[in-house]
């Protein structure tokens, strides 16, 4: 039963946002890889979800981010030590080329509230052919969020086929203006290169937190703490990460290292040598 004139959601999505940006600002374990990548992501030692998971989990990561049969398949890992981010949307890189940047949805915001999700996420490929179809799988998703007053991350990523730099800070920023037009409660993005442009792209969010998308793998795990470094000192809340963790050598010490500079502050270069990282 509602209460007329009772906003409750509003609440919980403050409430729920703070377990996750504890400090106003977060490391997110992002895996949704072996569904959107397949097996080309992972080497044969890093094929095992839960061992990874249970990595970053014990590595005392923020939150995580997984597909609702991921979530439910390691729940027993994650349950009571770190936030649940729910993704509602994704796809396959076997579809057709005519629908490559295309998300569909694949659950429910009452399932995400099954499993006992901290938040739920959609993407929004802005620019792309189908912007029309996510952009309405969005609005139902943050509808039924606020009902429920579960915080709505938006993956808002400028792509398509015409895009002749999906990393353009002018771009970047239009993907981010977008998604708070649409009610994004936090924002995951491209980074733009540097501190300057990322900057910018923050002061376009209006205040909603935006946190970098860890991206493809950088040579050198210091290179990713640099971008990273640059992302919290240009105002960013922090990062959602994936491949740059589950790809390093130690993923526990990559993800403490991630923690380190987020959390506390330290340099990339204090960072990997605190962690031992080559």
């Amino acid at each position: 039963m509602t209460h007329p004139g009772v906003n409750y959601g509003a609440v919980g999505v403050r409430v729920r946002l703070g377990r996750i940006l504890r400090d106003g600002k977060a490391v997110i374990f992002a895996f949704d890889h072996g569904f959107e990548h397949g097996p080309k992501d992972f080497p044969e030692d890093r094929v095992a979800a839960r061992n990874i998971i249970q990595q970053v989990v014990d590595a005392g990561v923020d939150a995580i981010m997984l597909l609702p049969g991921m979530a439910r398949l390691t729940h027993d890992i994650w349950a009571g030590r770190t936030a649940l981010i729910v993704k509602l949307t994704s796809k396959t890189e076997l579809r057709p080329e005519s629908s490559i940047y295309l998300q569909t949805r694949l659950a429910t915001v009452e399932d995400a509230v099954a499993l006992g999700a901290d938040a739920v996420a959609a993407t929004v490929y802005w620019g792309s052919e189908h912007e029309s179809e996510m952009m309405e799988n969005w609005m139902i998703i943050k509808e039924e969020a606020e009902a429920y007053g579960m915080p709505a991350l938006q993956l808002a990523y400028p792509r398509g086929s015409h895009f002749k730099n999906w990393y353009d800070p002018e771009v970047v920023m239009y993907g981010v203006r977008a998604a708070i037009e649409v009610g994004a409660d936090l924002i995951k993005t491209y980074y733009t290169g540097s501190r300057e442009t990322f900057a910018k792209v923050v002061e376009m969010a209006q205040g909603i937190p935006v946190v970098m998308s860890g991206g493809a793998v950088r040579d050198r795990p210091v290179d990713f703490l640099t971008d990273l470094s640059n992302v919290i000192a240009a105002g960013g809340s922090g990062v959602a990460v994936g491949r740059n963790v589950f790809r390093a050598k130690d993923i526990k010490s990559m993800a403490r290292a991630v923690m380190a500079v987020v959390h506390e502050g330290l340099s990339p270069e204090e960072a990997a040598k605190r962690f031992n990282l080559e």
